[in-house]
Formats: C-alpha cells, structure tokens, sequence
C-alpha cells in the first residue's frame, strides 16, 4: 500500500482484530465508524474515508494502554503499513494528548464522536432492554452530570467534540445516536 492509497474495509477489521481480542472494545471502534460514516454523509466527506478513522482510531489500545503510547504506537505501525496521512493525523488527533491539532473536518468529527459514543453505550447499558432504542438525549444531558455514572468517560471531551465540530450538543448526541442505532445488532445494544 502506497501512502495515498486507502485500505479497504477488509483489511481495517484485519488490523483491528489482529490487535483488539476485547469484544467491547471492537464494539466501540464500530460504533465511532457508524458515526464517523454519517457525519461524513452529512458534511459532504468521503465516507470510506472517515469511517476507517473510527474503526481504527483505538486499534492499538491493547497493546498500548497508556497515553504516552496510545495512539502514537499504533499510528507508528499504520504510518509502515503505508496508511494515508490525514487518517493517521485523524487518530492522533482524537487524543488531546497527542498535541495533534484537529484540523480537518474528518479529525473533528472522530474527536467529537469517540467519548459520546462510549457513553451512549453506557447509557443504553442501563436501560431495562439494554437497547438504544430507549435512550432519550435528555437522559443523556441528565447523566453526563452524574459523576458516578460512566466515570471513565471524558464529558469536556464530549462537550468540546461538539464545539469544535460546529454542531449543538444536543444535535450532536441524537444525530450520534441515530447512528448508531442503525448497526444496534453489531453493537448488540
């Protein structure tokens, strides 16, 4: 692979299992690509494009759990692979660790879309029919206040995501949602 030459899908979900064996961490990465796939859709992007972002955006969080090697290891290894720059600048960027600025819609959207996507999860988690079905933005709004709920989950990350991507938070948490809710059987939610 050249560096302008995009992989496939194929070949994305062979890099993520490869490095991912964690079921709920695969489950994430699909949730921030059927984000990443619709705000691409929306803003015009190119959808292929965006989408192997979020799939691969947390590929390398297994063998790299800590922020001084996530995602800069696994964007390493993508930069060898022969991955394209602006995706591997993408995957830097949605950590605010990485000092990578997000400078182009496609990092916007994965920075704005990881964090809320993880707790959407953990919203529908709660629900009595485990489904996104049931989850309600203004549930959401509710418990991005309760510091005891989803604790792992960055909500100035959330809120900055939605800021930087130029939408209302609310828009952004239903849009997000609707989302994902189209792959709620890959998600098992």
């Amino acid at each position: 692979m050249t560096p302008d030459t995009l992989p496939t899908r194929a070949q994305a979900l062979a890099v993520l299992h490869e490095w991912v064996q964690n079921v709920n961490l695969r489950k994430h990465c699909y949730a921030v690509e059927a984000a990443m796939r619709a705000y691409a859709r929306k803003m015009a992007g190119d959808e292929e494009r965006w989408g192997l972002a979020g799939l691969i955006h947390d590929f390398d969080w297994e063998k790299h759990p800590d922020l001084e090697r996530h995602p800069m290891k696994g964007v390493e290894f993508l930069r060898a692979e022969g991955w394209p720059d602006d995706v591997c600048r993408a995957v830097l960027g949605h950590a605010v660790h990485s000092g990578v600025p997000r400078d182009t819609d496609m990092a916007r959207a994965l920075y704005a879309c990881d964090e809320l996507s993880g707790f959407l999860v953990a919203c529908a988690l709660v629900q009595p029919g485990k489904s996104l079905d049931e989850v309600e933005v203004a549930s959401v709004r509710k418990k991005m206040k309760r510091v005891d709920f989803a604790r792992n989950v960055n909500r100035d990350d959330i809120v900055q995501g939605a800021t930087e991507l130029g939408v209302e938070l609310d828009a952004h948490i239903a849009f997000t949602l609707d989302a994902m809710r189209a792959i709620r059987g890959e998600l098992g939610l």
